[in-house]
């Protein structure tokens, strides 16, 4: 009893001094930026809230002008698009050394999905359900983007879709808010570590605050319209777990929320995230979105810096209407000097929490570069990444995974490319360090005469080059016509006995501003796959890509499909070594893959109609040309291996609020590979004062099972994982997030679909 009183005091000594350290901590600076600002010209301060481009990368429709001037006169806080010790050490010196404060600038950069070590496209990533791991990538960003000079972040992306078409898809975790939440809080530790004055570490920027996922017809920058049920219970929910995590930085979306744009929402900036979610960081609108809001129609430059201001934004990205606006709208007193203040402290506050008053060249040292780049521990986690991020959508007669001694051909334009396999929004990662399938081949089997041909071009039609060519897709025709390459590859094929054809999007088909309104792979690779099919060989399809495709013909016509999105640097050996049985895959999907793309939006928690389908019915709701079902749903993948799960197992038959029930099944290896599998918890209230999702992902468990062995896998479930947003009809102010009394389902299964069922009461209070 002793030790353990002793034990109690000690954690709360901890826990009182940490509180303490922390509160010292935060008076220092209130002291440090209270002194400073007082010595601050109201255009010093204007300064401070705008973020210029220029450096490597451009990602909008502007160009920043004169940016050493402007460093210069004191009229950047932030520079983004630059990195390098010797390119950030150039413009610091600028700012500590030449402005009158020396006030240093901060540094950011799109390090989206690695920096130099690029990892799977984020979608990619979130198919790992591996949250330890996706923390570590996001922590290995983290080391080389501040080697390389950086300190803050436009990542994670967080927003849910669930609408493939959408080119940004490729960016976040998916259609979930529960996983997306996880992911999300998971990115902003791996980003910030602990200690944001650490040099390893980088300032988050959450985006795209808020529903940018929903865009009207997956068109990117499109408008949003949702009820606010929706909103809180599906889309919002990973930003609040980001927030949570201690996100520094939040970035605005393009689109608009109840009819106002994003950047100029104040119900969206400040009363929902300041006031009731208690973010205390900056918020930075994206690229030129203040100017962007004369098009939504909400009023000319000098309204919309006011909007800006006036709704909570601190720095206006590349745009610059705080620098040329704010001034103006101050003396015509439309915005107070308290607005300002507020906005510059906010980014002099998180200055000072990276150390840059104390070191501003913390984050310069050209020794670190050739330390901490693409060391040989980053990159086995770049090749651990893409194999986890790997989904074996189908394995027909078991043909994979390949036997190294059979005759094999690999077809198609991207077994020997390198360019697509860093994905879209890589950043500082050179393509040219990545590793193809063939050179893995080529390193795996020395000497083995594989058969190749490329079979057709990445895609043909001149209409999509013309658009993705420019901004880097380097898609240059073969010399040879579409038919003279199938016939190449039909001659090729001949000779084998299973066909691997790597087809998919170039990474330009995919990400910002590349929304698709036919997301089935392009015609000339669809004919190379029929004239393979032709030949009677087996046919293994890998997939690149950055969305949920439409394959439904591929799903009826080829042996084998892997799925491996843009896989990163080490692509090429993850995809190899999956494909030989060296690496069993296990990766499970985030976002729905349609049968065709008249069913989209689609996603796995949609609620029943008052006419549920019914095949014997006419009039239920259906397609009469095509099933309802999706292709793959939401949490689908396949192993070389199989499992069985036993029925569900609950420890009680109802609960009173604030009780538990655990949930149990069994789960056995039954097949002949040892392999992970993603065992997911499901739940479904059955009747609600508001309609209901027949199924909402509560949680999952991956395990790791040896051929014939079994796992016991147990889940807590509570009254607080069966709560929701709920609000009496016509009145917004009611919303409320609560639990009902009633019946409930618990699914447990390998996805969404193929579950096992349960059932149990939430007791009302006093019973």
């Amino acid at each position: 009893m002793i030790k353990k009183i002793f034990a109690v005091s000690l954690f709360v000594f901890h826990f009182t001094t940490a509180a303490f350290t922390q509160q010292t901590a935060n008076a220092r600076m209130t002291v440090y930026i209270n002194a400073l600002m007082k010595k601050m010209t109201l255009d010093e301060k204007i300064g401070q809230l705008n973020l210029p481009t220029i450096g490597f990368d451009v990602t909008g429709p502007l160009l920043s002008k004169d940016v050493y001037e402007n460093i210069r006169k004191g009229n950047a806080g932030a520079v983004f698009n630059t990195y390098t010790p010797a390119a950030v050490r150039k413009l610091q010196d600028i700012a500590v050394k030449e402005t009158r404060l020396k006030i240093p600038l901060l540094f950011g950069y799109d390090v989206i999905h690695g920096h130099r070590t690029i990892f799977p496209i984020p979608l990619g990533l979130s198919c790992s359900w591996d949250l330890a791991m996706i923390e570590k990538t996001a922590r290995t960003a983290a080391e080389e983007a501040s080697a390389d000079g950086l300190n803050w972040t436009f990542s994670p992306m967080v927003d849910i879709a669930r609408d493939p078409r959408w080119g940004r898809i490729s960016e976040g975790a998916g259609e979930d808010p529960y996983l997306g939440s996880l992911i999300a809080r998971s990115m902003v530790r791996g980003y910030q570590g602990t200690d944001l004055s650490q040099h390893n570490t980088i300032l988050a920027c959450v985006k795209h605050f808020a529903l940018y996922g929903a865009a009207e017809a997956g068109r990117d920058y499109n408008t949003v319209d949702m009820s606010q049920v929706r909103m809180f219970q599906d889309y919002l929910p990973p930003y609040k777990a980001a927030i949570d995590a201690g996100a520094a930085t939040v970035m605005t979306s393009f689109n608009e929320i109840n009819g106002v744009p994003a950047s100029a929402n104040k119900w969206l900036m400040t009363d929902l995230l300041r006031r009731q979610w208690g973010f205390n960081g900056f918020i930075v609108t994206d690229y030129t979105a203040l100017n962007e809001m004369f098009y939504h129609g909400v009023g000319d430059s000098l309204e919309v810096g006011r909007l800006g201001l006036a709704a909570g934004v601190d720095m206006d990205m590349v745009g610059e209407i705080f620098l040329r606006k704010a001034r103006q709208l101050v003396v015509s007193k439309k915005i107070t000097v308290a607005q300002i203040d507020a906005a510059c402290r906010r980014i002099l506050e998180a200055k000072y929490r990276l150390g840059l008053f104390e070191d501003p060249y913390r984050y310069i040292n050209e020794q670190r570069p050739a330390q901490t780049m693409m060391t040989t521990e980053k990159l086995q986690l770049a090749k651990e990444a893409a194999q986890k991020s790997m989904v074996l959508l189908k394995n027909d007669n078991q043909t994979l995974p390949l036997k190294g001694e059979g005759r094999i051909a690999f077809i198609g334009p991207l077994v020997k490319d390198k360019r697509n396999l860093i994905g879209n929004w890589s950043g500082a990662g050179d393509y040219n360090q990545a590793i193809s399938i063939w050179d893995a081949l080529q390193k795996l089997f020395p000497g083995n005469a594989l058969g190749y041909a490329k079979g057709c071009n990445l895609i043909d039609d001149t209409s999509i080059l013309k658009k993705i060519n420019p901004h880097g897709a380097m898609i240059v025709p073969d010399s040879l016509s579409p038919q003279q390459l199938i016939d190449q590859a039909v001659s090729v094929a001949n000779n084998v006995e299973i066909i691997v054809v790597v087809l998919g999007e170039s990474f330009g088909m995919s990400g910002e501003a590349a929304s698709r309104s036919d997301i089935g792979l392009p015609p000339n690779q669809l004919a190379l796959l029929k004239a393979l099919k032709q030949t009677g060989k087996k046919i293994v399809l890998v997939l690149m890509n950055g969305r949920p495709l439409t394959l439904s013909w591929e799903h009826e016509n080829v042996d084998a499909i892997l799925e491996t999105w843009f896989s990163g640097t080490q692509a090429g050996e993850a995809i190899v070594e999956v494909l030989f049985g060296r690496y069993n895959p296990s990766g499970k999907l985030t976002a729905t893959f349609p049968r065709n793309v008249g069913q989209v939006p689609i996603y796995y928690s949609v609620k029943n109609t008052g006419r549920p389908f019914d095949a014997n019915n006419k009039y239920t709701s259906k397609y009469l040309d095509v099933d309802n079902t999706p292709l793959y749903p939401f949490g689908y993948g396949l192993s070389y291996t199989t499992f069985s799960y036993s029925d569900i197992s609950l420890s009680k038959n109802a609960m009173r609020d604030g009780g538990e029930i655990t949930a149990t099944v069994t789960v056995t290896n039954t097949g002949n590979f040892n392999g992970d599998e993603v065992v997911q918890l499901y739940t479904r209230d059955m009747i609600g004062s508001i309609t209901r999702p027949v199924k909402e992902l509560k949680g999952f468990q991956k395990i790791y099972l040896k051929k014939g062995e079994s796992q016991v896998v147990n889940f807590t479930i509570s009254s607080e994982d069966l709560k929701f947003y709920t609000q009496q009809a016509g009145n917004d102010a009611s919303l409320k997030f609560i639990a009902e009394p009633g019946e409930f389902r618990v699914y447990i299964g390998p996805n969404s679909r193929d579950v096992k069922e349960a059932g149990f009461w939430l007791l009302a209070k006093g019973k």
